[in-house]
């Protein structure tokens, strides 16, 4: 059974020092982004065309949809439709069957994540290698990644080479970053060579012209799809951009605010198969349609997959994207997957301090921690949270609702928090666990402002 986010979290904040490391590491990351953004002085400016061309794509996706196949079709590219995870899997399965393998190297996509592609394949006798550094490093390991754009960002030098150790046979104990880099570039090179067919995720799709650009830092995905005989492009509908003229804000905005780069290293653009080669592109539903029609969460496909609010997010940094038990984790994933699953994924939307950090990040502007209250109302209106939170929250609303109410609960509370502190620091009170129970204040600040000197 999967554990609930504060579960999950629970058992990863065993480990201190990991959780600090891994909380340093990720404002590290956003720091650099910060440093990157000042750097311009029109910054604002493009976060707010990016927003409108999305918002102006999400009105009129079923033109641009529709253009894309065309123009795709007319370059040579075959065009698969997908309603869901399943028939993703399914389509992806049939092309490799066609082709007469049972062998394929993919780079990073968190949509084939989304839709459990590679225990699909596996099932299927088909041999997938990941070929993102980070993704290949989890694949080892039998884990999903962690980040949407650093997938194995929980783990450290050594864990990385303890799997190195197991899987390629490197030196017991080595934790060079070069050393374990290059034994991993060995180990991949072969795979490029052998492998027929080449999968790729697609982070724009231009209406325009038919093609897609994929954003990469290793060019994993230029090793795969030039060296295939067949390369598949995994695409949610969402990624479709109208003009090549408007990819020039998304790239300034997407590397700047994932990892502080000017611009990805790789920004691969592919328009048509090469001679000899077969292009497919599989362009994937799978709840999008439910989101648009959802006014209130509509915004949530703007997503360009940056993961700002990921790095940003204190809940993230401290609880890990393993208990987030969903391919998109973080904030964004939050909003996402109620929409997949409302019961399954109902404790999401609750694993956010609500600070607003994760909005102001955000390069095209999506409302996220108000999309996040949101969800709370929905899910606790459909019965969604367990007893104890809907009581909880339902008591809560009696104390907020009467001035007469919430001014007793107060002094009440600052008396047994100073009196009788066992009733309070327990193991009753969740809150309390991981952190130190404030000095207790000797008024409110309503009492204090009363009795204000405002002479």
């Amino acid at each position: 059974m999967t554990k609930d986010h504060s579960a999950a979290a629970a058992e990863f904040n065993k480990d201190e020092a990991r959780v600090n490391w891994h909380d340093e590491t990720l404002w590290f990351v956003r720091s650099k982004r910060d440093k990157a953004v000042f750097q311009i002085p029109e910054w604002e400016q493009l976060r707010e065309a990016g927003s409108q061309i999305k918002n102006h794509v999400l009105s009129n996706l079923h033109d641009y949809l529709t253009e894309f196949e065309k123009k795709a079709t007319e370059n040579g590219i075959t065009v698969h439709w997908a309603a869901d995870g399943k028939e993703h899997n399914e389509i992806i399965y049939s092309i490799i069957k066609n082709e007469g393998v049972n062998r394929m190297v993919k780079s990073k996509s968190m949509l084939t994540e989304e839709c459990h592609l590679n225990d699909f394949l596996k099932e299927k006798g088909v041999e997938v290698i990941d070929s993102d550094l980070g993704e290949r490093i989890v694949q080892m390991r039998e884990e999903p990644p962690s980040h949407i754009v650093l997938p194995a960002i929980h783990l450290k030098k050594s864990d990385v080479g303890e799997t190195f150790h197991q899987h390629l046979g490197t030196e017991k104990g080595a934790t060079d970053p070069q050393y374990l880099t290059e034994a991993a570039r060995q180990h991949l090179r072969d795979t490029f060579l052998t492998r027929k067919v080449a999968l790729t995720g697609v982070n724009f799709a231009i209406a325009e012209t038919g093609g897609f650009v994929v954003c990469t830092n290793e060019g994993n995905a230029d090793m795969g799809a030039h060296l295939a005989d067949v390369h598949i492009a995994a695409m949610g509908f969402e990624k479709i951009i109208p003009k090549a003229e408007h990819l020039g804000v998304f790239l300034r905005l997407l590397a700047r605010s994932a990892t502080g780069q000017p611009i990805t290293t790789f920004s691969s653009h592919f328009h048509k198969p090469r001679e000899g080669q077969k292009m497919h592109i599989v362009i994937v539903d799978n709840g999008r349609t439910t989101q648009l029609g959802r006014p209130d969460f509509r915004n949530s496909l703007k997503c360009i997959r940056c993961a700002a609010c990921f790095n940003t997010c204190p809940v993230y940094r401290r609880s890990g994207g393993h208990s987030y038990h969903t391919a998109i984790a973080g904030p964004i994933g939050s909003i996402l997957a109620p929409n997949l699953d409302m019961a399954q994924n109902a404790d999401l939307p609750f694993a956010s301090t609500l600070c607003g950090s994760c909005s102001n990040v955000c390069p095209v502007k999506i409302d996220i921690h108000e999309q996040l209250y949101k969800w709370r109302q929905v899910l606790v209106q459909d019965g969604h949270v367990s007893s104890i939170k809907s009581i909880g929250i339902k008591s809560m609303a009696s104390v907020l609702n009467s001035p007469k109410f919430y001014r007793t609960a107060g002094k009440l509370g600052r008396f047994l928090m100073k009196t009788a502190p066992f009733m309070v620091n327990n193991n009753l009170n969740v809150w309390y666990n991981q952190r130190e129970m404030p000095e207790v204040p000797k008024e409110s600040f309503r009492e204090w402002y009363l009795r204000r000197d405002v002479s």
